[in-house]
């Protein structure tokens, strides 16, 4: 087992509650995602050693591939649930089957503004002014609910957004008495809103009164040694119990990063570790990418609350440095991260304007500052979360001493020696502090520790992502460019296929035919090009 020591320490930490546990490969990419009412006694079940030499493949390559795990407790077995299917669609595990495809958890739908409000089972949260219950994380206690509801509070359960008389003619929940039919008068619209919102008070957890009620019927028909109608509503209580049980909801996690289901948690114990004044709002983290020396570029991601504010993302390729020099990229993107902020901060002093100042956001155009020297823009996350100055309250660096004093000395020249710096080193975990000749060692099971792992881990991808980018942009600028009739559209087509052009030119006539937008002759004309351009075309 990989790192044993590691993953024996974090068995023992693990408590006898109900949640829901990550099992994490050595890149820290979440591989696998369970649930268990004991979390302890399922998870120290995988390392077992006679279930190791069990004939089950799939779970040796799972735990021979986990090198950290971790785990959230939660209240009760509904809750874990929920959380296990909203953390595998978010993460996407290799060795997890359920829950990877698009659906979700049923909601209760109910608009109070429609001309007669019916409830609906729905599994999309909108925008509608609607009212939603649940996720449920049991469809069928839901449906079964559901009716009872609707004969409890005589709600209807007709289709038609209206009903009209010729609906109730047809109406099996009027002609039952199950609804009291506002549709055709038999009560006013009013007083049938006054029943809806009844049940919605219901759903929302004032339901003492009818699982009473159900208990003394199921025990008096017990006493009267009617077993059948006995079950029957010991069933519909246990259904109305897990209907209005409380859960807590849990946010989406936007990307693949080591969750976090309090950050607000670890913002508090960073604070407390580092000695800030208090829980750092904006946090953005630096990382450096290369390879060999070629396609120099930096990231910076942003953190508002503990999570990540896509739209600050920013990402930086290197113009004075030459070569492969992590020191001198650090420097340059710091330098040219905060010569910018400085630039657009109000009561600064005039800048010369530098070209070497600007920075390309993710996915978007520049934004514009405004005379406070905040950034501003259509994004609905860039209004709710605001930066307090344009500036941090602390910047993470990835790397050692080496790339921490590289930015300190930029921030210095800038006189932005007042910003909180820090340094993380991933090998060991060691967090690196300007004037501490020590680094600062966090248990790895500190919530502010995997705080900084996150903003570290985030920025290393935004890097990776952009010099993968760049190499892409480097192989489509080809041989295939000197081909005739190819436009960018097919070029794509034939790098997605085949990955790269000397794999193209092993390719057979049939086999770029498939592509999109090739026919027979084109693909025939591009076999014979890339032949006889044989001696260039591995030149990309």
């Amino acid at each position: 087992m990989p790192n044993s020591d590691h993953i024996r320490n974090k068995l023992s930490q693990i408590p006898h509650k109900p949640g829901v546990y990550l099992m994490k490969d050595r890149l820290g990419t979440v591989i696998y995602v369970g649930k268990a009412r004991d979390l302890r006694r399922r998870v120290s079940q995988y390392f077992h050693p006679s279930r190791r030499q069990g004939w089950d493949l799939k779970l040796n390559a799972l735990v021979e591939s986990i090198h950290d795990l971790d785990w959230h407790v939660v209240r009760n077995e509904p809750e874990s649930l929920l959380l296990e299917g909203r953390l595998i669609k978010d993460f996407k595990p290799r060795f997890n089957i359920d829950f990877k495809d698009d659906k979700r958890f049923l909601l209760l739908k109910v608009h109070l503004e429609d001309p007669i409000p019916r409830f609906t089972l729905t599994r999309l949260r909108k925008e509608d002014g609607a009212r939603y219950f649940g996720p449920f994380a049991h469809s069928g206690a839901l449906r079964r609910t559901l009716t009872l509801v609707r004969r409890k509070f005589h709600l209807r359960g007709c289709r038609a957004m209206t009903p009209t008389e010729a609906d109730y003619k047809h109406c099996l929940y009027g002609n039952l008495k199950h609804c009291t039919a506002p549709c055709v008068g038999n009560i006013g619209l009013e007083e049938y809103r006054l029943q809806v919102r009844a049940a919605c008070e219901f759903l929302e957890g004032q339901a003492s009164e009818m699982k009473e009620r159900l208990e003394a019927e199921m025990k008096k028909a017990s006493d009267n040694l009617d077993f059948e109608a006995a079950a029957e509503l010991r069933d519909a209580l246990e259904d109305l119990k897990r209907t209005t049980q409380k859960t807590e909801k849990f946010e989406r996690i936007p990307y693949t990063l080591p969750v976090a289901i309090r950050p607000e948690d670890d913002l508090r114990e960073l604070a407390e570790k580092l000695g800030l004044n208090g829980p750092p709002r904006r946090i953005e983290g630096f990382d450096i990418s290369n390879i060999s020396g070629t396609f120099v570029v930096s990231s910076m991601v942003s953190f508002w609350q503990g999570r990540p504010d896509r739209s600050q993302y920013r990402r930086f390729r290197m113009k004075t440095v030459i070569g492969q020099n992590d020191f001198a990229s650090m420097a340059e993107t710091i330098r040219r991260r905060y010569s910018r902020l400085k630039k657009d901060a109000p009561g600064s002093p005039p800048v010369q304007p530098d070209a070497s100042l600007e920075e390309t956001p993710e996915g978007e155009p520049e934004p514009v500052p405004t005379q406070a020297g905040i950034h501003t823009g259509t994004s609905p996350a860039r209004a709710a979360r605001p930066a307090t100055g344009g500036f941090p309250d602390l910047i993470l660096i990835d790397g050692g001493r080496g790339q921490l004093n590289a930015a300190l000395e930029e921030l210095k020249k800038l006189d932005l020696s007042h910003l909180p710096v820090l340094g993380l080193a991933k090998e060991f975990e060691e967090i690196y502090l300007p004037d501490v000749p020590s680094p600062l060692h966090l248990s790895l099971d500190s919530g502010a520790l995997k705080l900084l792992q996150r903003v570290r881990d985030e920025s290393h991808r935004f890097a990776n992502t952009y010099n993968a980018q760049l190499r892409l942009k480097r192989i489509s600028e080809s041989v295939l460019d000197e081909f005739p009739g190819i436009g960018a559209a097919r070029k794509q087509a034939l790098l997605k296929r085949f990955g790269s052009v000397e794999r193209l030119r092993r390719a057979t006539v049939e086999q770029i035919a498939e592509v999109s937008g090739f026919g027979g002759e084109m693909a025939t004309r591009l076999v014979d090009f890339l032949r006889a351009r044989g001696g260039s075309s591995a030149k990309i």
